[in-house]
């Protein structure tokens, strides 16, 4: 029987996200600002509760189509305070609209979200080597720096803790616990990646205080 970490428990959808998905590092711009939809939107929920409601949020925004949301009106709003099938909470709705034009603005500085999300930790995947769940932290220097950036850049629902999650889930930082059968599997995967950053590398200084 494989070994997880503990907090993936028993459940079939977020078994396939532990064994699939978290951890592994993403590049690409849509899933990216996908996951740091969903990340804010489980801000006093469950991540099992997100997981189960992400296919609805794909189609209720537009498959997190930056240039369709940021055109979203009010009239958008309002549809979306409708749609059971999201946590229908309008300062989350309202946030990813606002979140998606400060993305579009991103991509017009760094070339890509990719490059500015990835700058955090100079490319390369941290691999932490926790031996418990508990160990853990819930947020680092880097995720406050993230934090701190894309909220001067008018984004909401993107606290250091967020952030931190976020990290974790597109493969910035390898948390598998030690004694988890996905660690490994991670650190080959990154091992195997190129984490060529484009654009400014104004974070570098911040990667090397982490790492001094």
């Amino acid at each position: 029987m494989k070994k997880r970490c503990e907090w993936c428990g028993v459940d079939p959808l977020y078994v396939a996200y532990h064994d699939d998905e978290w951890g592994v590092p993403v590049h690409d711009d849509r899933r990216l600002f996908e996951m740091l939809i969903l990340e804010g939107a489980q801000a006093g929920l469950s991540w099992l509760t997100i997981l189960k409601k992400r296919e609805n949020y794909r189609k209720a925004f537009h498959d997190f189509d930056c240039e369709r949301i940021a055109s979203y009106t009010s009239r958008d709003v309002r549809r979306l305070l409708g749609d059971a099938g999201i946590v229908r909470n309008r300062r989350k709705i309202e946030s990813t609209v606002k979140n998606a034009r400060g993305t579009l603005v991103i991509i017009e500085e760094f070339g890509s979200l990719d490059s500015f999300i990835w700058r955090y930790v100079d490319g390369i995947p941290i691999q932490n080597k926790w031996n418990a769940v508990a160990e853990i932290p819930p947020k680092t220097v880097l995720s406050d720096a993230m934090s701190r950036d894309l909220k001067k850049r008018g984004f909401n629902f993107v606290g250091s803790t967020i952030c931190y999650s976020f990290m974790q889930a597109v493969g910035m930082v390898n948390d598998h616990t030690m004694d988890c059968f996905r660690h490994k599997e991670i650190v080959n995967i990154a091992q195997q990646g190129k984490f060529n950053i484009r654009g400014n590398r104004a974070a570098d200084s911040i990667v090397q205080r982490k790492r001094g």
